[in-house]
């Protein structure tokens, strides 16, 4: 089969690999119909997620057709449509049991980490019975490819960590791919305000028409200044990181208003600055997650009923065998005018 397979920093190709075989009874291989680019591929390609050795097959998002199944797969069988969750779970281990699927045992973040991923043909997807959804008929394509990971990362590390309820003023830092979903799953809640901070007037222009309240293009301006000027010098309730840089960051930081939360999305590979002689008595909250794609179910049930469109975060395709163009493309997202990128293996 073919892959895309990461070589050290700045380096991958889509090269000839060894088709996935079942090694435990609890494993499915699963064809590849459809999968994406996720920021944290671009993180590993700037090396700054150090687990990911040379040899390894990227990517872990997606969605396909069992084509194996092991002999202890109770709830799928070859041929079923499924969706791929990016975060593997045994379900039975402690942290399952605590609902902190990320940090299992026995899985977590494996796909494209520690284990081969989706950017391939074929990919083996451990304990498939709660790992996989079933994809259910008649809901956009690209919409389930979405679920795989950037929603539900930007609503449970974004949007439930940064307990954002109605009336509050949000302000998201990063209008990428994460930074959408978290404002799209934000309006579950009605807040009253939501800006935006980029430095792309593309994406904010995207980020206008999915609800954005307001947008600020922080280059050549003073986005705290801004902010503040926006909230009466108060600052928001809610500062959602979703970047993964430190000017962003202390952006948050900046803006928090007395008793408010800032709630990390974004991939760091170098640290950040934490102004505790500020923030020590202001009462906040700060909080990091790895996505435990949890609240999938609840998203998935959202896209059928109409109420979520991630699909609207698509705007480029290319057949599978192009992943190096889409590779290209999404890294220069602001020329190519990119969110999304969708790949298909037909």
């Amino acid at each position: 089969m073919k892959a895309l397979v990461y070589h050290g920093p700045g380096k991958k190709s889509w090269e000839e690999k060894e088709r996935p075989k079942i090694i435990d009874a609890t494993d499915v291989i699963v064809r590849i119909t459809k999968t994406t680019i996720c920021g944290t591929d671009l993180h590993i390609m700037k090396g700054d997620v150090t687990e990911v050795k040379n040899g390894r097959t990227l990517g872990h998002e997606g969605i396909g057709v069992i084509d194996e199944a092991g002999g202890a797969v109770k709830r799928f069988k070859k041929g079923d449509q499924v969706l791929i969750s990016c975060i593997t779970s045994c379900g039975t281990c402690e942290q399952c049991k605590r609902g902190m699927y990320s940090h299992c045992e026995y899985g977590g973040w494996l796909l494209g980490h520690l284990i081969d991923g989706t950017q391939a043909e074929y990919v083996r997807i451990p304990f498939a019975d709660t790992s996989l959804y079933h994809a259910p008929g008649g809901v956009n394509e690209d919409a389930l490819v979405m679920l795989s990971d950037i929603f539900p990362t930007g609503f449970e590390c974004g949007v439930l960590n940064g307990r954002v309820k109605p009336g509050d003023t949000v302000a998201i830092a990063g209008a990428g791919p994460i930074g959408l979903a978290a404002l799209l799953t934000a309006r579950f809640y009605s807040p009253s305000e939501l800006i935006m901070i980029d430095v792309d007037d593309e994406r904010l222009r995207k980020a206008r028409g999915l609800g954005a309240t307001q947008t600020i293009n922080m280059t050549g301006v003073d986005a705290v200044k801004r902010v503040m000027e926006l909230t009466d010098n108060r600052g928001v309730d809610v500062a959602i990181e979703a970047v993964g840089v430190p000017v962003t960051f202390e952006i948050c930081e900046d803006i928090i208003a007395a008793g408010g939360h800032i709630a990390n999305i974004g991939v760091f590979g170098e640290k950040v600055d934490l102004h505790m002689e500020k923030l020590w008595s202001q009462n906040i909250t700060i909080t990091t997650r790895l996505v435990d794609t949890v609240t999938t179910p609840m998203l998935l049930k959202s896209v059928e009923s109409g109420n979520l469109h991630p699909e609207e975060l698509v705007t480029h395709h290319f057949p599978l065998g192009e992943i190096l163009k889409a590779y290209d493309t999404f890294s220069h997202a602001k020329e190519e005018k990119a969110i999304k990128v969708v790949l298909e293996n037909r």
